[in-house]
């Protein structure tokens, strides 16, 4: 690997701030005192600090020469609501939330960046370090956005990371195009007659036609979308009755349909709904439709992509990128942000679990889990992918 020396002496520095931060999360838009953490060590680097974007969120912007080119860097603040089962010394103080899928890891690879940009860095532009709250369900990239974050900051690119479990530690992920999907949710409530269960001939029975929705929705995906386009779609919950020899009046089910394409998501919540009105309709009841987009897919622009990936291989070794990795269904909003900017969001290999300290949980170390811990070995690598990327960036005609 090709570290940046001066990055590597830090890390115990770096290392310090992660777990500070792991120590004390806090759920979206509440993130106060990392905010605060973020903002200080900024400014004692000399750099130009912005609050209160996105409510919580913090930019930091660091121009140098008389370059016109800027890019975006960007690191999630948040934490989950969950209890953290591992004891040992930096485990969560604040009960009911933990930094489960590494945003203190994220902020303090990029604090790490900038403090050397900012100490060291040879470049012409400017860097806008967007440190995001509320990406865990708060949509806090959107929120930026709507604070006005690239029109008061604007940049020709702006760039992502996640730590991804299961990767071997320090090896990179990405690829051009779809690489996370969208996230929506629906729910469809079913509104029958009621009747003695059995006198169903009395009633309409909203369960019956709840069950047939459920049976005709997957039709959608193995009949109506064109068999290459990815998606899935997901009944999760199924909610009807109180009593067994009764049929309620009502009935619900709900669940969540991704997709890598807004147009094929298009087809899903017009099919979904005309299957759910039109099957309601022949069993004489009548349905309730939410269907929630939440955040669209992340969608990676080719030349940021290839400029990425050949960033990486230049640290780490071609061998250590993968540069077309499959794309997950999981959900990121960063996807926001490259509805706006060209740009790429990139895994970094977290690892199997192995360099948990003593006193973690016996759960494996996969994002959303109890057990799960950052690898401080990364906070090197990821800096020194920062400060690469930002410098050969600015250094393009």
């Amino acid at each position: 690997m090709k570290l940046i020396p001066e990055i590597q002496a830090a890390q115990g520095e770096i290392q310090g701030l992660r777990r500070t931060i792991h120590a004390h999360p806090e759920l979206r838009y509440e993130e106060t005192q990392t905010a605060e953490l973020v903002a200080s060590k900024l400014a004692e680097w000399g750099i130009e600090v912005h609050r209160g974007l996105g409510k919580t969120g913090v930019v930091g912007v660091l121009k140098r020469g008389s370059g016109t080119r800027s890019i975006g860097l960007r690191a999630d603040m948040d934490a989950l609501p969950i209890q953290e089962l591992n004891t040992f010394e930096h485990r969560s103080h604040n009960e009911g939330k933990m930094h489960a899928c590494g945003h203190d890891g994220h902020t303090a690879m990029l604090l790490g960046a900038a403090q050397h940009l900012a100490k060291h860095g040879q470049f012409d532009g400017t860097v806008v370090f967007i440190f995001q709250p509320a990406e865990e369900g708060g949509a806090g990239a959107k929120a930026m956005i709507d604070d006005g974050l690239f029109t008061r900051f604007p940049v020709d690119a702006v760039f992502g990371i996640h730590n991804w479990p299961g990767m071997p530690a320090g090896h990179f992920g990405v690829t051009e195009g779809p690489i996370m999907a969208s996230s929506n949710e629906f729910r469809i409530e079913i509104k029958g007659v009621g009747s003695h269960a059995a006198l169903p001939h009395n009633g309409r029975d909203p369960v019956f036609a709840a069950v047939q929705i459920a049976n005709g929705l997957q039709s959608i995906i193995t009949r109506n979308k064109k068999p290459i386009d990815t998606a899935v779609l997901s009944i999760t919950q199924i909610h009807a009755g109180d009593a067994v020899n009764v049929v309620p009046n009502t009935a619900w089910i709900a669940g969540t349909a991704r997709t890598f394409t807004t147009e094929t998501l298009d087809l899903i919540e017009t099919r979904l709904r005309k299957i759910a009105e039109s099957t309601a309709e022949a069993y004489e009841c009548t349905v309730d439709i939410t269907f929630h987009r939440n955040y669209p897919p992340t969608v990676n622009s080719s030349a940021e992509a290839q400029f990425a990936a050949q960033v990486m291989k230049e640290i780490v070794g071609p061998d250590r990128v993968d540069d077309n990795i499959e794309p997950t269904m999981g959900a990121e909003d960063f996807s926001f942000m490259l509805l706006e900017k060209p740009g790429c969001y990139a895994f970094l290999g977290n690892g199997e679990g192995g360099h948990r300290d003593a006193g973690h949980g016996a759960g494996p170390c996969m994002l959303h889990n109890a057990s799960y811990d950052f690898n401080d070995q990364l906070l090197p690598v990821g800096a020194s992918y920062w400060v690469h990327l930002a410098t050969k960036f600015l250094a393009q005609k």
